[in-house]
């Protein structure tokens, strides 16, 4: 089994799975829908074209910097001058993920390859919230869970200096056959066809990790801080 991870981190990102009419929300980690979305725009695969090699792929996110939720409001006018009614959009700023997918090693080598050459423009959820730096980690040996688990900590360097010497971090994944679901949510993508978008509900677990953070303040030592030399 191989293991193809992502870094999904950017200023905003937008994973919304039951987003209606002038709400539009954000669920707080990256959605497997969204994730299957970059992955097809990256390979080339338009929205009306079967997902037929993606829709097997096992799926699981880390929230290694979970981000603040930010509420933006929007209007818009028709071409005849009428007005639409105010639309509340929501967003998590600041965030970073590791996202893995789970499946055939050669399908996973060519999702790799395609995320550095991507056919159609990538975004995190929403065509307003692009990618900072590159999204492929790289396709690994190994489980899901095993690659979720060990792979360093993925958040900025400012956030881990403020951050405990261990950090628990959650980690969502598909829950497998025989295992205790803790949710079930409708992001299982079936079609992007956006005449006949489809999707069906996912069984997830959560689960908790420690990490240790070696950019920890020590006790008693200040970090150092230039602008204190100006006083005030």
């Amino acid at each position: 089994m191989s293991v193809l991870l992502l870094r999904l981190a950017g200023p905003l990102q937008s994973w919304g799975s039951s987003s209606r009419f002038a709400r539009r929300g954000t669920e707080i980690a990256p959605t497997k829908s969204g994730v299957i979305g970059l992955l097809a725009a990256a390979k080339g695969v338009r929205r009306t074209e079967p997902l037929t090699e993606l829709v097997g792929l096992e799926f699981g996110v880390r929230l290694d910097q979970p981000g603040q939720i930010q509420r933006d409001f929007q209007t818009a006018r028709t071409l005849d001058g009428r007005g639409v009614p105010l639309t509340y959009r929501f967003y998590l700023s600041d965030a970073a993920f590791l996202a893995a997918v789970s499946g055939d090693r050669e399908l996973l080598l060519g999702l790799a390859e395609a995320l550095k050459r991507p056919r159609f423009p990538l975004y995190l959820g929403r065509r307003s919230c692009p990618p900072v730096g590159p999204i492929s980690l790289g396709v690994h040996d190994g489980n899901l869970d095993d690659a979720l688990t060990s792979w360093p900590w993925l958040a900025a360097d400012w956030y881990r200096r403020r951050a405990a010497h261990t950090v628990r971090l959650e980690i969502i994944r598909d829950a497998r056959p025989g295992e205790p679901v803790t949710e079930t949510v409708p992001d299982e993508p079936v079609s992007f066809d956006p005449a006949h978008r489809q999707h069906t509900w996912r069984s997830v677990l959560r689960r908790h990790v420690d990490v240790t953070n070696d950019l920890a303040e020590r006790a008693g030592v200040t970090a150092h801080d230039p602008l204190s030399l100006l006083g005030g």
